[in-house]
């Protein structure tokens, strides 16, 4: 085997980006040579996704990638979850709503009045979130679904228009709430009220999704019939095969905009212990279950940084970070996952209310919110990866943080000393090596388990490591 080169599409939920990987038996890196914004656009009928935009800048990031290596042999999308493109005959429909969209609230009134949450967590083992995918259909208006003759998640509609193949990857599937034991529930289908027909055939990560349509091959530059390959299109999926763990002994945590907090089980976990504590069960690559929580994330800090500038303080968050770890004086630990912190908006204010309602001091300096933010999170996090173990039966002995929490650094520690464990952080672009991992192995550049992938992973972006300090 000789290392070889793959192109992975990584669209986040504030950028997106175009990476070209080379890997084999001793390499792995992954190389941006596209970024791009991904700005939600407000409109009369509420918050959406500019998804032709996202698409065009990606088209655009492959044929730099093509300009700058021309032996790409595969392309690999990968996104967030839930949010979906409905198309009729190929042509799509609207701009897809973007999952803070106040809409999903009628859509959760109306699927727990047919099956409740603990009925439906018996069949798909989801986190209730009010934004999952069968609640942002059953918000969407009759008719508008029954128009529709395919319905594709955004990394799905990507591939679509790459290869012209509607499939619908299995990881980011499981976040529709609409999988049972990897297949499409048809009962539950039917009993929502969804379409059949618009749920397109499965497909597994690293299997062929299909060829580069011709004019799209043309556009960017790339050789007449280069694939595109299923890899964990939700962005997490991706981010866990990256993570240099060892799964019987680790929790993970891929952190940013959303801290997704869990471990790696090899068999669904639906106890009356996971649904009370509001745990998922979502698919990974070869099989594997992410069971996991989802946490607000680094999302309030950056909310909290816009709101700041808006009102003519610009910010340096390297800065403003160094002068959250030097605050001395206590800050409130707030609950993060509060649903007050879910949309868009003011972050110091709601921080206010929330304290005001729990009878403790708000901060009072742009440093002790941060460090509040900071403290918050780390409680989450270790909270979680804690809980996470005991639910899955995995012995946590250490967690790993990748993503570009990773940076963070007085997140990592006080993420140890919360837990009293230590994180081992990174790497950062762990999303994308997870993309072109999969990507490789299925190219034949590499072979081997979800555990060689790792040993990969580690052997070339070694973590860093903190240890508790109290």
């Amino acid at each position: 085997m000789s290392a070889g080169a793959v192109a992975a599409i990584d669209l986040g939920a504030t950028s997106g980006r175009v990476i070209v990987g080379h890997v084999g038996p001793d390499t792995l890196d992954a190389t941006p040579v596209a970024r791009f914004p991904n700005d939600p656009v407000q409109v009369a009928d509420g918050l959406h996704w500019d998804v032709l935009s996202l698409y065009g800048a990606a088209v655009k990031g492959l044929r730099e990638a093509f300009r700058t290596e021309p032996g790409i042999s595969s392309i690999g999308v990968d996104s967030w979850a839930v949010d979906y493109g409905l198309l009729r005959g190929g042509r799509l429909l609207g701009n897809p709503f973007h999952y803070r969209d106040s809409r999903t609230a009628l859509g959760v009134e109306a699927v727990h009045g047919r099956m409740p949450q603990a009925d439906l967590y018996a069949r798909n083992g989801l986190q209730f979130l009010p934004f999952n995918t069968l609640y942002q259909f059953a918000a969407e208006p009759t008719e508008l679904l029954g128009f529709a003759d395919t319905a594709l998640l955004i990394p799905d509609l990507v591939g679509y228009w790459l290869t012209g193949e509607a499939r619908a990857e299995q990881t980011n599937a499981s976040t529709t709430g609409l999988l049972r034991e990897g297949v499409w529930d048809e009962e539950l289908v039917a009993a929502l009220g969804i379409p059949r027909g618009i749920l397109p055939p499965l497909i597994a990560p690293g299997e062929r999704l299909g060829a580069l349509l011709p004019e799209v091959a043309a556009a960017i530059g790339a050789a007449p019939g280069t694939p595109v390959t299923a890899v964990g299109s939700h962005d997490t999926a991706s981010a866990v095969v990256a993570v240099p763990m060892q799964a019987d002994a680790a929790a993970y945590i891929s952190c940013g905009t959303w801290g997704l907090v869990g471990v790696e089980v090899e068999h669904l976990v639906l106890t009356p212990d996971a649904l009370a504590a509001n745990f998922t069960n979502e698919g990974g690559v070869d099989g594997r279950i992410r069971l996991l929580h989802n946490v607000m994330g680094l999302w309030v800090l950056s909310e909290a940084v816009r709101t700041w500038e808006r009102q003519g303080h610009p910010i340096d968050l390297p800065t403003l970070l160094d002068s959250a770890e030097e605050v001395t004086s206590e800050v409130p630990v707030f609950d993060v996952d509060d649903p007050r912190f879910l949309p868009p908006g003011d972050m110091p204010a709601r921080i206010d209310e929330w304290c005001a309602e729990h009878g403790v001091a708000a901060p009072r300096t742009r440093a002790e919110y941060a460090r509040s933010i900071v403290e918050s999170l780390a409680q989450a996090f270790a909270e979680a990866s804690i809980e996470a173990g005991r639910i899955g039966g995995v012995d946590v002995r250490t967690i790993h943080i990748v993503g570009g929490g990773a940076l963070n650094e007085l997140l990592c520690q006080r993420t140890a000393d919360r837990a009293g464990l230590p994180v081992l952080a990174g790497p950062v672009e762990a999303t994308a090596l997870g993309n072109v991992l999969v990507q490789a192995r299925a190219a034949g550049f590499v072979t081997g388990s979800l555990e060689s992938l790792r040993d990969l992973v580690a052997r070339t972006h070694p973590p860093r490591r903190y240890d508790p300090k109290r």
